[in-house]
């Protein structure tokens, strides 16, 4: 016995502090044997559990670094947005730039030249789609003073209901009070110093975000591979090097080929919707048609806010209901057709998300950012789930944003 106590601490493989040993009621566990090659056996060192107090303490460290990074990119949205714009930009505008260095072009005049390219095109659609746009939206008081009349017309039972709940309110009053409120007209004072001075602010803000995209996309786009060849460099063992190429490469490809195939298809669903527009009479079609398809880059939210629109169109434009209900009827075909049948089949399983995950990814990242986070949401939750995959660690997030 005192032979092999003493071969085992030679080995230094037990714990001889006290109240640690099999059997004394004080240990979280008895130590395992190991078998040595003369036949006896030795104590293998047991592994400690983690108190309660530790994972507490680990489960608040979590916490408080989750509120600073949300904190942190609410507060630094005018910088941290733009950045994250340019790297999606950039990673769908990356297949582009390696078709042209297999070309034997220069990096940084294929980048000029695609984001020369990508920018003539926006700015040609904008100046062509965006002035009847301004003109619509110039005229939208007109607009909703037209839109009232038709629905009183259309449905004349609301007009006495209007009437019935005027009447309500005036219970009570005396002739000379009706009198008086008949009269009276409400005074509408427009501050145009300060709503102009807004309007410029904002404009002046869009302008400086996008040409600081603009700048980040072209040095992205021009730099290559460096830094991700900077990445490779600081990963400290083989297989994290090669880990952080596979992922870089995975989420570059997904998102690119994510981008590309839902641009197609809304693309597609904008020309469909608005030829539909244009047969049956409603006017600016292609514009109405356009927005339809950007809208529809907002998942849930988009395809909402186009039935409302064109709704709003069609009882602008026809004096019947049931024609006034054909071209949010026609783009709702449509986008069933798309989400059922047509994204399923081109995607494929690959980009299959939880349809609850999409849903609460939307919130956040409109409640972040905006406009710009509702529409990259999607992307930044394609590359989440990417690394998930990778990472075996992280493997329970996975399963949570899989379908």
């Amino acid at each position: 016995m005192g032979e092999r106590q003493d071969r085992t601490l030679r080995a230094g493989l037990v714990d001889t502090t006290p109240g640690t040993r099999a059997g004394d009621g004080t240990g979280d566990a008895p130590p395992e044997r190991a078998p040595c090659a003369d036949g006896s056996e030795i104590e293998a060192p047991t592994t400690p559990a983690r108190s309660p107090a530790a994972l507490k303490t680990t489960a608040g460290q979590i916490i408080i670094s989750a509120i600073g990074v949300i904190a942190f990119l609410y507060f630094a949205r005018p910088v941290v947005l733009p950045v994250v714009l340019a790297c999606v930009a950039g990673m769908t505008l990356k297949p582009f730039i390696r078709w042209l260095s297999c070309c034997h072009i220069p990096p940084a005049l294929s980048a000029a030249v695609v984001l020369g390219l990508v920018v003539t095109a926006a700015g040609i659609g904008f100046f062509q789609l965006g002035r009847p746009a301004l003109t619509w939206m110039n005229e939208a008081p007109q607009h909703m003073t037209d839109l009232r009349q038709r629905v009183q017309k259309i449905f004349p039972r609301l007009a006495h209901f209007n009437q019935a709940a005027a009447a309500v309110n005036n219970l009570g009053a005396t002739e000379e009070e009706k009198k008086q409120a008949q009269k009276e007209t409400p005074v509408v004072e427009v501050k145009s110093s300060r709503s102009t001075g807004s309007i410029l602010n904002w404009t002046g803000t869009l302008l400086v975000g996008i040409g600081e995209t603009l700048v980040l996309i072209y040095l992205l786009l021009a730099s290559g591979d460096l830094f991700l060849q900077k990445l490779v460099r600081v990963m400290p063992t083989l297989r994290d090097k090669k880990s952080a190429v596979e992922i870089s490469h995975e989420i570059q490809q997904n998102i690119s080929n994510y981008l590309f195939s839902v641009s197609l298809i809304n693309f597609g669903l904008g020309i469909a919707v608005g030829a539909g527009l244009c047969f049956m009479g409603v006017p600016n079609a292609a514009m109405w048609g356009m927005l339809v398809a950007v809208l529809n880059f907002v998942p849930y939210f988009g395809p909402v806010a186009g039935v409302i629109m064109l709704g709003t169109v069609g009882l602008l434009t026809f004096d019947t209901l049931w024609q006034g209900l054909l071209p949010p009827a026609w783009y709702l075909l449509f986008h069933l057709l798309e989400a059922n049948l047509i994204t399923p089949v081109l995607l494929g399983r690959r980009f299959t998300l939880n349809p609850v995950a999409i849903f609460v990814s939307l919130i956040f990242w409109t409640w972040l950012w905006g406009v710009p986070g509702a529409l990259l949401s999607a992307p930044i939750l394609v590359s989440i789930k990417v690394v998930c995959d990778r990472v075996p660690a992280m493997s329970p997030a996975s399963e949570l944003l899989s379908r």
